[in-house]
C-alpha cells in the first residue's frame, strides 16, 4: 500500500534557498519549493524571461539550488529538447529534464516550440505556472487571462475574449500524462510530480497560481483565493493518464456536493471588477453545466 504524502512526511530536503526575490504571498514560491523537492537533486531546469527568473536571482546570485538554463521567450520547450539531446550524449539518459514557464511564455509566446516537442515526444516535463496574466511585465492581458479581467492592456472592461484551454490543447497531442494543480493545494503538485516522473515522454503540467499584486488582493490570502477558485469549481484538479481523464483532490470531493457561488471568488480580487451581474451569472451557469457533465459522464475520481 503506498504511504499517502503529507506534510509529516514531506522530504526535508530543500532546492530552493529561504531568500528570493518573489513578491510577498506569491503562489510561485509554493508550487516552485513543492516540485523541486518532488522532481529531486538530478534535475536541470529550464526557464523563459518570467517572474521565475526573477525569483531565482540574477548572475551571480540564484535562489535555486538546481542548474538552470535561461532561454528566450519562444524557445523553452525547444531548448529543453537540446538539453535532453546534450544529456543522451553523454550517456546521462536518468536525469530529468523540466521547463517551467508562466502563462505567457506557455499558451503564447511559448506555444508552437511546446506543440512542436509534444509532437516529437520529447522526454522533459514542463510545468505552466499560470497566473492569468503577464505578470513581470506589468500585468498584460495572456491567452490564459480570464474573460472580463482587468489588466493594463484591457484596463476598462476587461478582456473581451475567453481564456485558452491549454491542458485540452496538450491532450490533443495524445501526451501520457496531464495534470492540473493549484498552489493552494501543494501536497497534490508533489504526489502528481512523483508520479509523472514514472512517465516517459512529454508531460504536462497547468497550475493555477494566485499573485497578489497582479490579482488585486492582500498578500496573506494567496493560499485561501487559490482554494476559493477549486472549490467554486472554476478551476477543476485532475489528472489526464493515457487519455483518461480522472477528478483528483479537492474536486474530486466535491462531486454531487454544493458548491461556494462564484461571485465569492471574483469579489476577492480587485481585478474582476468591471464584471457585471450579468457576466456572474453567465459564468455560474458555465461552470454549473460543466460540472452537472462530470456527474452525467460519470467522471472518476480519488477521493
Amino acid at each position: 500500500m503506498t504511504t499517502k504524502t503529507t506534510v509529516l512526511n514531506l522530504t526535508e530536503e530543500e532546492f530552493v534557498h529561504p531568500g528570493n526575490r518573489a513578491c510577498s504571498g506569491c503562489g510561485l514560491s509554493i508550487i516552485y519549493r513543492t516540485a523541486l523537492k518532488a522532481l529531486g537533486r538530478d534535475t536541470i531546469l529550464v526557464v523563459p524571461p518570467s517572474c521565475l527568473t526573477v525569483l531565482q536571482g540574477l548572475y551571480p546570485i540564484a535562489s535555486t539550488q538546481l542548474p538552470c538554463l535561461n532561454v528566450t521567450f519562444a524557445s523553452t520547450a525547444a531548448a529543453a529538447t537540446g538539453v535532453l539531446g546534450a544529456l543522451r550524449a553523454q550517456g546521462r539518459e536518468h536525469t530529468t529534464v523540466a521547463a517551467w514557464a508562466g502563462d505567457g511564455g506557455t499558451a503564447d509566446i511559448g506555444l508552437q516550440a511546446l506543440s512542436g516537442a509534444c509532437e516529437r515526444g520529447e522526454d522533459f516535463i514542463f510545468f505552466c505556472y499560470d497566473n492569468e496574466a503577464y505578470m513581470n511585465t506589468g500585468v498584460q492581458r495572456s491567452g490564459t487571462t480570464p474573460r472580463h479581467v482587468l489588466t493594463t492592456t484591457t484596463p476598462i472592461s476587461g478582456k473581451p475574449q475567453k481564456n485558452k484551454d491549454v491542458p485540452a490543447i496538450m491532450a490533443a497531442h495524445g501526451l501520457d500524462y496531464i495534470a492540473t494543480a493549484s498552489a493552494s493545494y501543494p501536497i497534490d503538485l508533489y504526489d502528481k510530480t512523483v508520479k509523472a516522473k514514472t512517465f516517459t515522454g512529454p508531460r504536462y503540467f497547468h497550475i493555477h497560481t494566485p499573485c497578489p499584486a497582479g490579482w488585486g488582493f492582500p498578500a496573506n490570502l494567496s493560499v485561501k483565493i487559490g482554494r476559493l477558485a477549486v472549490e467554486t469549481g472554476l478551476f477543476d484538479l485532475y489528472e489526464i493518464e493515457h487519455g483518461r481523464f480522472r477528478l483528483t483532490g479537492k474536486s474530486a470531493k466535491m462531486l454531487g456536493k454544493k458548491r461556494p457561488p462564484v461571485a465569492d471568488y471574483f469579489k476577492t480580487q480587485a481585478r474582476f471588477k468591471a464584471l457585471s451581474d450579468a457576466h456572474i451569472e453567465a459564468v455560474q451557469q458555465e461552470v454549473d453545466e460543466k460540472w452537472e457533465r462530470y456527474e452525467k459522464a460519470g467522471v472518476p475520481a480519488d477521493a
